[in-house]
């Protein structure tokens, strides 16, 4: 199981320059590099004995460019222009492998037939990380003792440890990355002592998870937690922002710290964001040995006009958190199809048509709960059919109403456990 620890840099200004510079270089390099790919696919498109009715390039077509023809001019490279000999190599491999994986991914489609997008040349700034590889190994670039990160041409920099390294955990890889608010590096952990998934024989509780708008998530016992709505909350304070960056005059010094303070307010709305997540995750692997969650097309329902409320509470985001927590933890999470689940009656199965405005489930079989909680319970009977596992029935109208469970009770429910 690999995990990633993330931690602050505390770099000289004389290593910010050559971490900058870096960035720039490699920016540099894989625009080179993609438009030989570009090239050689315009080279080839048309067979060799005909040509396109558009327009074709002539003179000789150059041998097919990949990672490894790429990586082996690298010498090449540095002897054209000697800004590159004071790079690590492994990091300019790393971003040969990046642009080599986004090559594959737009030409090769994957199992269900889809296929990335076309890799872009990138402008001044997007590059803003490099890897690493190896850390703490004999021919390594990067070598971590107590607090301090050495890499190999940049030197010694105090790494903020917030929290320790857990024993027995080998450092695979540090990736150096730029925010709005500094620099970091990310750890990427192995720990080979991943914990055995519960058996479904042991399984004693359950539920699921129904997300929405309104709420962000109702689970089959009738709890549910409000949105928080940190996008739009920040709204406001990001538009008069926006509109002050819009007067600077582009490039200048004003438009550069104006700009930072634009990155810093989203900074700070996605860290929100991913700890609210967290919170949430630790709550109910804390709570059910069972998660059963809804295969939502979150991709298409982006594009409809909720798309700025859709994005807001990030439902995918959340459920990679939470299956990873689950997985570390050793609980077990099931996605279902979730189609009818809001229109079925969870007690008797009738379907009862509603509109998005209609938020009760009224049936007549005398039914009447909260239409996510009537879905909820929908999905933990999709996702346990054929399982033994207890407390999956459906639900009387003798059952208590729902509560609500606040944020500050989460919050209290994850340090207890990790505690």
């Amino acid at each position: 199981m690999l995990l990633t620890y993330q931690f602050k840099l505390n770099p000289t200004s004389e290593q910010v320059v050559i971490l900058e510079t870096w960035g720039e270089l490699l920016r540099r390099h894989w625009n080179y590099a993609l438009g030989e790919r570009l090239d050689w696919l315009r080279r080839t498109r048309s067979q060799i004995d005909r040509c396109s009715l558009v327009c074709e390039p002539i003179g000789e077509i150059p041998d097919k460019p990949d990672y490894y023809t790429q990586a082996s001019n690298l010498k090449q490279t540095k002897e054209l222009f000697p800004d590159y000999k004071n790079i690590y190599v492994d990091c300019q491999q790393q971003n040969l492998m990046r642009l080599d994986k986004a090559w594959k991914r737009w030409l090769i489609p994957d199992k269900k037939g889809k296929r990335g997008g076309k890799p872009r040349f990138k402008k001044r700034g997007d590059i803003s990380s490099f890897t690493f590889p190896r850390v703490n190994s004999p021919k390594a670039g990067a070598h971590l003792t107590g607090n301090t990160l050495k890499l190999s041409k940049i030197g010694e920099i105090e790494v903020i440890l917030h929290r320790p390294i857990p024993d027995g955990f080998e450092i695979k890889q540090a990736t150096i990355l730029s925010k709005a608010d500094g620099w970091y590096v990310s750890f990427s952990l192995e720990d080979k002592t991943v914990p055995e998934l519960l058996p479904i024989d042991e399984v004693k509780t359950t539920t699921g998870i129904d997300v929405g708008l309104e709420k962000f998530l109702t689970t089959a016992d009738g709890q549910s937690i409000e949105v928080p709505q940190y996008y739009r909350k920040a709204q406001s304070k990001l538009a008069r922002q926006q509109r002050k960056l819009a007067r600077k005059k582009h490039g200048s010094k004003n438009y550069q710290k104006q700009a930072k303070k634009v990155a810093l307010t989203h900074l700070h709305v996605a860290r929100q964001r991913k700890e609210f997540h967290y919170q949430v995750a630790h709550w109910l692997v804390n709570s059910y040995d069972l998660i059963v969650f809804e295969n939502l097309n979150i991709r298409g329902l982006a594009r409809t006009r909720l798309a700025k409320s859709i994005l807001d509470v990030a439902w995918g985001a959340f459920l990679q958190i939470m299956q990873a927590v689950a997985v570390r933890r050793g609980k077990l999470t099931l996605g279902v199809d979730p189609r009818g689940t809001s229109i079925n009656c969870s007690s008797c199965g009738e379907r009862v048509e509603k509109t998005l405005a209609i938020r009760v489930h009224s049936c007549s079989c005398g039914l009447v709960i909260d239409r996510d909680w009537n879905s909820a319970l929908n999905l933990l009977k999709r996702g346990s059919i054929g399982l033994p596992i207890p407390g999956c029935g459906g639900l009387d109208s003798s059952q208590p109403v729902k509560q609500q469970v606040s944020y500050v009770n989460l919050r209290c429910s994850r340090y207890t456990a990790c505690s």
